[in-house]
């Protein structure tokens, strides 16, 4: 049965399950508060019609009673008057002592009292409604509890993907860009598939590996391939599902995971997010409790079973720093394995995968769509190729054309084109001076990319953009690239100040983005001669007086410094460059989008 299907039918379950539940509980507490209700009615409408007991004595006395009725077991008594209409109701007494009143009563009969002491059983409508509301807030608390424990998922049902009969349908052909991380899983699926070979030998495969890497990268995929390559099952949870409301419920949910996978051995354990549970444990003292309690199941749970089991562990995350210390050490997490964002040719294998069941015009470049999307994760990139296709859908193109894609690498990049939106001609002159600033900007700095394009049109909350072409993965920044990068990101601010004699609130995350760029090649890169090839990374700043009482005014200096000779050199390139500046504006305003091609003319 394929995967979706199997995802569909557990789906369907648990709904049909949470909506019994639901009913159950609903119709429990409906007809529990139309008792009491009905109790309570009946109660209050007696007392308004009550008659003090001592009063009732008199009015037997004077014979002006003509019955009385009783219910065995009840403290009260209906009375009728004599002459009072049959329509009438009667009133009601409270009985202090029934025995003593029905002794007192048939006296009064034998003395020649024309009364009638009428006797009943108990009103079993009344009987069940004063019982139960008698056992109200147990009934309650165990309705809350029931529910409660239907919304933990105590003891649900764990994802397990048969390898013979339910494949994972992953393969390591599915996975692209990521070669050497696959070289290095390809013994965890010999093992798996031949492990007498490695214990005749001796060897002992590590228990279990941490994937590590942006979200994104492929780190459920890889573990998948894994399974799927190797043929045995595959079980797997997030590690969100093992954090629970009560106490020791985390902890049942690891043993009972692992005992599931010693049965089924050989198989592959994957434990998604395992940060969730797997966080540095702090003092046993309030919630904190039941994670602690949570992760140290899973250490044991980790030490506790052999190689020969055939049983390993694979867990991913994108915060390996704050794992516990005792997780990844050798006999539980042996290996940490980076997955990284892949290079050029990663990505362009990666969109090779993801085009597959999509119709592409003749044409269609891939290698320049990865050359466009450096940084991006696999994730990412078949996100836009899944954005191409709804645009083209959209536009009623019979195939992707390139322009669907490179929309698409605009939507997720920069955000939705807003089109509809009126923009006063002020505005839009300011917009295109700050855009054509930094295309110009960047134009004469050497190590900046080349500008593809630049736009007035707004996206997402941008007024406007300049896109660059990236042909190269950069894993080092040198100091001059991140120097012209500050030139580069103040270039609008500099045209706006040149062109209008004004600034806007337009240059905000320029500023922003420069400043922590400025922020971290003093304190983090050592670039600043002053400070010197010192890190001043510390949440603390009480850290920093190792360096001298004086340290955050100097790093303060060196940081105003690095923006102000941008900011400087921004504006001398402009205004060297002054009828370009115009020229460039002027366009925009017009046409609203310059091309590459159309930019470069500009210079010739």
């Amino acid at each position: 049965m394929p995967k979706n299907k199997n995802n569909n039918k557990d789906n369907n379950k648990k709904i049909k399950n949470f909506l019994i539940n639901f009913i159950i509980i609903f119709l429990t507490l409906a007809i529990i508060g139309s008792l009491v209700f009905a109790y309570f009615y009946i109660e209050n409408k007696n007392k308004d019609m009550e008659v003090a007991y001592t009063e009732l004595i008199k009015q037997i006395d004077d014979e002006k009673i003509e019955k009385i009725e009783m219910t065995a077991g009840s403290q009260t008594a209906k009375i009728t008057y004599k002459g009072q209409n049959e329509e009438d109701e009667g009133k009601i007494v409270s009985i202090p002592d029934t025995e003593a009143f029905t002794e007192l009563i048939q006296k009064k009969v034998q003395d020649g009292n024309n009364i009638e002491l009428i006797q009943k059983q108990t009103n079993i409508f009344l009987r069940i409604s004063a019982t139960l509301i008698q056992f109200i807030p147990t009934l309650v608390i165990l309705a809350l509890f029931i529910l409660i424990f239907k919304m933990q998922g105590f003891g649900g049902e764990k994802k397990i993907y048969d390898g013979e009969e339910n494949d994972t349908n992953v393969r390591f052909d599915d996975v692209a860009g990521l070669e050497e991380e696959k070289n290095e899983l390809v013994e965890i699926v010999d093992f798996l598939k031949n492990p007498k070979r490695y214990q005749d030998m001796g060897a002992k495969v590590p228990k279990g590996i941490l994937l590590c890497g942006k979200p994104g990268t492929g780190k459920t995929l890889i573990a998948k391939a894994v399974a799927g390559e190797a043929g045995v099952p595959f079980i797997s949870m997030s590690g969100s599902e093992f954090i629970e409301m009560f106490a020791g419920l985390g902890a049942s949910r690891v043993r009972k995971l692992f005992e599931k996978a010693k049965k089924i051995a050989p198989c592959i354990i994957f434990i998604d997010e395992i940060d969730a549970i797997g966080a540095r444990r702090t003092s046993n003292s309030g919630a904190e409790t039941e994670n602690n309690q949570t992760l140290n199941q899973l250490l044991v749970e980790m030490d506790g079973f052999e190689t020969e089991t055939s049983v390993i562990v694979l867990a991913a995350t994108n915060r390996p720093e704050m794992l516990d210390t005792a997780l990844l050490r050798p006999g539980r997490f042996d290996r940490q394995i980076m997955i990284s964002t892949p290079d050029i040719k990663g990505r362009e294998e990666i969109l090779k995968i993801h085009s597959k069941n999509k119709k592409f015009e003749n044409g269609v470049n891939l290698k320049s769509i990865a050359e466009d999307t450096a940084g991006f994760t696999g994730a990412e990139l078949a996100n836009i190729l899944n954005e191409s296709a709804i645009i083209a859908t959209i536009n009623k193109h019979k195939s992707i054309k390139q322009e669907d894609i490179e929309e698409a690498i605009k939507k997720v990049t920069v955000g939705l084109q807003k089109t509809s939106r009126v923009i006063s001609e002020k505005d839009k002159k300011l917009t295109a001076y700050h855009e054509a600033g930094h295309a110009i900007v960047s134009k004469f700095l050497e190590t900046s990319d080349d500008v593809k394009e630049i736009s007035i049109v707004p996206r997402g909350v941008a007024g406007g953009y300049t896109m660059y072409k990236t042909d190269e993965d950069k894993f080092y920044i040198s100091k001059t690239e991140m120097e012209e990068r500050l030139v580069s990101l103040l270039g609008g601010r500099a045209a706006e100040k040149l062109a209008l004699n004004d600034i806007s609130t337009g240059a905000s995350n320029d500023i922003e983005v420069a400043t922590k760029i400025a922020r971290d090649m003093v304190t983090i890169y050592g670039m600043s001669d002053k400070v010197g090839p010192i890190s001043l990374k510390t949440d603390s700043p009480y850290e920093l007086q190792i360096f001298g009482e004086n340290i955050e005014d100097v790093v303060g200096k060196e940081i105003k410094k690095l923006i102000d000779e941008a900011y400087t050199k921004a504006q001398d390139i402009l205004k060297k460059n002054r009828p370009i500046l115009d020229a460039v504006s002027e366009v925009l305003i017009i046409q609203e989008t310059i091309s590459q091609e159309e930019f470069e003319e500009f210079f010739k």
